[in-house]
């Protein structure tokens, strides 16, 4: 039996999918998560063989999702489940550790395949995406590992999403649980990393870079 943990903000797409999997012989939804640090959390609880993931969440993207579920509980594979085709999000994911990435609008057999796929060790690509990705899936892997947001810390990278998406400091201090004055310090050390000298140009290199789509 796989067993499966569903991550998206969306609870009618976390239903649809629950919905499908749920008659389909050997799979089995352990847990739903609305956002990524619930999927981080779930994941390291339940223990699922396969974590389906959306790119696109508040609070922790599933990019930064990824690299912790693969840092803490690496047994667990991840599924990205997106609705972009764009290159930075396809490499961000496989980056930051996941094993397959399959579009929103794949039909439902595809998604059955790419579970299976993941949990039994294999990388997936969804069809909409292969002619895409092949062309050019090394070199892009390879700037990923060369960009400056390699170098940010995992709470820099928090803070720089948040701030990216609109939320005020005092607010992102709440929700990380640190002072006003620690997440501008962070923000500052993020600036300085990656060679920008504004909020707007941060929020740029934080779309850019796939720490966030702003595309709700």
């Amino acid at each position: 039996m796989i067993r499966i943990l569903l991550a998206d903000d969306h609870q009618i797409m976390r239903e649809g999918l629950k919905s499908l999997l749920a008659g389909e012989k050997g799979l089995d939804v352990v847990g739903e998560a609305s956002d990524g640090r619930d999927a981080v959390e779930l994941t390291e609880a339940l223990r699922p063989d396969v974590v389906v993931m959306d790119i696109g969440m508040p609070g922790l993207g599933g990019i930064e999702a990824t690299r912790r579920i693969r840092a803490e509980t690496p047994g667990a594979r991840v599924l990205a489940l997106s609705m972009h085709r764009d290159r930075r999000f396809i490499a961000g994911m496989f980056g930051a550790g996941a094993s397959g990435y399959l579009l929103k609008d794949a039909a439902y057999e595809e998604l059955v395949c790419a579970v299976r796929a993941v949990d039994a060790g294999k990388t997936y690509l969804s069809s909409g995406i292969q002619d895409l990705v092949v062309a050019d899936y090394a070199e892009r892997l390879r700037e990923v590992d060369s960009t400056p947001g390699g170098a940010l810390t995992d709470r820099e990278r928090e803070v720089v999403q948040l701030l990216a998406e609109g939320v005020s400091a005092k607010e992102t201090a709440a929700r990380l649980g640190i002072s006003v004055k620690t997440v501008e310090t962070h923000r500052q050390h993020a600036m300085e990393k990656v060679g920008v000298r504004s909020v707007a140009e941060l929020t740029k290199y934080a779309i850019r870079e796939g720490l966030t789509s702003l595309e709700r």
